[in-house]
């Protein structure tokens, strides 16, 4: 069976339940932007799997569960009839406990700092702007549909955790991050 249907040709696409829309409708975009996210991070994993750094083996299996949740969210998004995705909340919460645990094992932050350092940092630091774009499309659509109101705390916490990520990333290969500074 071919992969394409050409259902599409003519700018539509097909939500689940069958209903017709725009492909260039909100909850497209925004489910859109969820699997721009994913291919984000499934570059960082493959950047982040060169690297030989023991530490970051915890980072790493996150990241694979990251992957699961952005499918998983995209299509409840696809889908105006979804069911809330009961995980979620949990998932917040297990972001919250990685994000203190990686935290304390950096210098503490005292300045703001230019998205870099090594590869897969700077990888993070991209999933993670992609990631806020993504929270912004999610609260447009929530403000014009209705959608599991977790979706959006899972993004604000998910960009922290990135940017946290990236840091820890930095930090264990040795990679000096940027102080930001008014030129």
């Amino acid at each position: 069976m071919p992969i394409y249907t050409k259902k599409g040709d003519k700018g539509e696409t097909s939500l689940f339940g069958g209903i017709r829309v725009p492909k260039y409708s909100l909850r497209v975009e925004t489910y859109g932007t969820v699997d721009e996210l994913n291919s984000t991070i499934g570059l960082v994993i493959v950047q982040s799997s060169k690297l030989k750094v023991k530490s970051l083996k915890r980072v790493k299996s996150e990241l694979n569960k990251l992957q699961n949740d952005l499918l998983e969210i995209g299509s409840a998004l696809a889908n105006p009839k979804a069911q809330p995705l009961i995980h979620l909340e949990k998932r917040v919460r297990e972001f919250e406990l990685l994000i203190d645990f990686l935290t304390e094992q950096m210098p503490l932050l005292r300045n703001f700092i230019l998205p870099g350092g090594g590869e897969t940092g700077a990888m993070l630091h991209l999933a993670r702007t992609v990631c806020r774009r993504v929270e912004r499309k999610v609260v447009e659509l929530a403000s014009k549909e209705t959608i599991d109101g977790e979706i959006v705390k899972y993004f604000n916490r998910l960009s922290d955790l990135l940017f946290t990520m990236s840091r820890f990333a930095n930090f264990q290969e040795g990679k000096k991050e940027t102080i930001w500074k008014v030129v």
